[in-house]
């Protein structure tokens, strides 16, 4: 059974960085790309960043510039450096994986930036 889990979520005022975690386990064969995603309050889940294994990457307009998402491939870990924090970035963030065609999702983490 594929799990996701993230970490790395918690309050921070604006400005200010955070480093979320997403951490696989269970067998993991032909793990071809990870993300996040982002779900407001009353809004809809939207793709916050995307790594394919091969490296390539793909950002949300919004975040373009803020935030970086890397991996380790060997770990079958995704990371997420959200610099420059705006309040409109709170929402809970969830790590996305396709792992085999298949899609799984981890249960998602809080970030609020807030003064």
């Amino acid at each position: 059974q594929v799990q996701l889990v993230e970490s790395g979520g918690g309050l921070v005022q604006p400005g200010g960085s955070l480093r979320l975690s997403c951490a696989t386990s269970g067998i993991i064969f032909r793990l071809s790309a990870m993300g996040w995603y982002r779900q407001a309050p009353g809004a809809e889940r939207e793709l916050v960043a995307y790594i394919f294994r091969t490296g390539t990457t793909n950002y949300a307009d919004s975040v373009k510039g803020r935030f970086a998402i890397s991996s380790d491939n060997a770990k079958n870990t995704a990371y997420l450096q959200m610099n420059s924090l705006k309040p409109e970035d709170t929402a809970v963030y969830f790590c996305y994986a396709r792992i085999s065609g298949s899609e799984y999702w981890g249960q998602g983490t809080q970030v609020t930036v807030s003064s």
